[in-house]
């Protein structure tokens, strides 16, 4: 009777050690596990992703089309754990949209910040220093009437000039190269230029005669401006 209760009671110790022993390991596994999750959660939160950052203020109402053509953003790498939801890391995605607040430098860019905006307001398409003057055309000077919103364009302007000696003496020459037209109507050219550009435009309308030459869509390269009198058409 006493060897049956010694035998019971060493299988019963044996049990509970087995027991025992065998909820370590599980424990052990169970935190090997969740130690290698964490690590590669850590790992996964530290690996830097490439958004896009306001490089310097980028005011309210600015298109995006002008922030993703320009120097408003720069690419930075970044802590994925620190990137804010829909953070912008293509520029091209900004086409189309409009700033809704203020950003500042330094600052994500993300999907809050922007807007829809309309794709047919020329302001959409205007960076800061850029401006949209219409010069007014007839069909020879526009080419024809075959120059088209988006072209690349270079401005002749015609006009008498007054030589050394004082005799006046009529002249061509090219003012201003690879401008971008940004519409047409009738006669009507819309050209995007800075506001010194804008000017020589309007001076050029309303004292000489302005033609327009259209640039190859691509690959076109551009020269010291020339100047074109009589003696290059007939010689000295």
């Amino acid at each position: 009777m006493e060897n049956i209760m010694s035998s019971k009671l060493l299988t019963t110790r044996r049990g509970t050690i087995f027991l025992g022993v065998g909820a370590a390991v599980l424990a052990a596994i169970v935190l090997l596990v969740y130690l290698n999750q964490y690590r590669n959660s850590v790992d996964s939160g530290a690996q830097p992703v490439s958004v896009l950052v306001a490089k310097s203020l980028i005011q309210k109402g600015t298109p995006g089309d002008v922030v993703g053509s320009t120097e408003l953003f720069q690419v930075s790498s970044i802590p994925r754990k620190q990137v804010k939801t829909g953070a912008y890391v293509d520029p091209l995605t900004l086409k189309g949209k409009v700033a809704v607040a203020d950003i500042y430098p330094g600052q994500q860019i993300t999907t809050a910040d922007f807007a829809i905006g309309n794709p047919f307001a020329l302001t959409q398409r205007l960076a800061r220093d850029q401006r949209a003057v219409v010069v007014p055309l007839d069909s020879p000077a526009t080419v024809g009437g075959q120059i088209a919103s988006g072209d690349r364009v270079d401005v002749w302007v015609g006009l008498s000039a007054q030589g050394a000696n004082g005799v006046s003496k009529p002249i061509v020459r090219e003012v201003l190269q690879n401008m971008y037209v940004m519409g047409i109507a009738g006669g009507n050219v819309t050209i995007r230029a800075t506001s010194k550009q804008s000017g020589q435009l309007i001076f050029a309308s309303q004292n000489a005669k302005i033609w327009l030459v259209l640039r190859p869509a691509v690959g076109s390269t551009n020269a010291r401006p020339p100047v074109i009198s009589m003696n290059d058409i007939v010689g000295p």
